[in-house]
C-alpha cells in the first residue's frame, strides 16, 4: 500500500511569553495510506489542529520528519510549500472558508488555478464537481445564498479540483446540525469507497470518528 503521510517525531512548541512555552506537540508519529479514511481524535488542546496544520504545510515542526507522497517535506523553501500544498493536498474546513464575493463555480475554478490547471480544464472539472455534488442548480450563487451544508459541499468540490493525494479535514462538520453532519460524512465516505480518496479527519464528534475506518488518538501532544 502506497504511504501518502509519513510523520515521526513530530514536535512543535509555542512561546507565550518569555516564561510560558505551550507543548502542542511532543513527538507525534503518523502514518496514512492510499485510501485511508481515517480520524484524528482526542480532548480539547492535545494538538489534533497543531499537527493538521503541520501535515498540510500550514505550519512547520520544530522538529521531527515529514514525508508526502515519498517526498521529504523538512526542508521546502516557502515557494515549493505553496506549489505542493495546492497540488497535493485538499482542504475542508469547519467554517468552510469560501470567499464571500465568489459564486460557489469561481471559488471551486479559483482553487484549480491556484493548482496549475488550465482556465477549460478547471471550468469543466468545477462544474463536474458541484453537479456531482447535487449543486447543479447552485453554481451562481455566493456562499451567503447558500445552506450551511450546501457551503460545505462547495468546499468539499474545492478540495476536490486539483485531485489531490490527500484531503486533510478539520471539523468539517462543526458547524452543521446532525442530520446536515451526517449527509457530509456519507459525501465522503462515498469519495472514499468509489473514487479512492484519502482522507483525515481531525475530529470531537465520536458520531464522525466512529464513521472512519480508523482512529488515530492524540493525549498531551503525543500518541495515546
Amino acid at each position: 500500500m502506497k504511504m501518502i503521510v509519513k510523520a515521526r517525531g513530530i514536535k512543535k512548541s509555542y512561546r507565550m511569553s518569555r516564561k510560558n512555552i505551550v507543548h502542542a506537540l511532543r513527538g507525534v508519529d503518523i502514518n496514512v495510506a492510499a485510501g485511508d479514511f481515517s480520524a484524528i481524535i482526542g480532548p480539547s488542546g492535545c494538538g489534533k489542529s497543531t499537527l493538521m496544520h503541520i501535515l498540510g504545510l500550514l505550519d512547520r515542526p520544530d522538529a521531527g520528519t515529514l514525508e508526502i507522497d515519498g517526498e521529504n517535506m523538512s526542508r521546502l523553501s516557502d515557494k515549493k510549500a505553496y506549489k505542493i500544498r495546492a497540488r497535493k493536498i485538499g482542504f475542508i474546513f469547519q467554517g468552510f472558508n469560501l470567499i464571500p464575493t465568489l459564486t460557489a463555480l469561481e471559488n471551486v475554478v479559483l482553487a484549480g488555478k491556484y493548482g496549475g490547471l488550465g482556465k477549460n480544464e478547471r471550468l469543466e472539472r468545477a462544474r463536474e464537481l458541484l453537479d456531482m455534488l447535487g449543486l447543479e442548480n447552485r453554481v451562481d450563487h455566493k456562499p451567503n445564498e447558500l445552506s450551511g451544508g450546501q457551503q460545505q459541499r462547495v468546499a468539499i468540490a474545492r478540495a476536490l479540483i486539483n485531485n489531490p493525494s490527500i484531503i486533510l479535514a478539520d471539523e468539517p462538520t462543526g458547524e452543521l446540525d446532525t442530520k446536515t453532519s451526517m449527509e457530509i460524512m456519507e459525501i465522503l465516505k462515498r469519495l472514499n469507497k468509489e473514487e479512492g480518496k484519502t482522507f483525515l479527519i481531525v475530529t470531537h464528534n465520536m458520531d464522525v470518528a466512529n464513521a472512519c475506518k480508523k482512529r488515530i488518538k492524540l493525549v498531551d501532544g503525543k500518541n495515546a
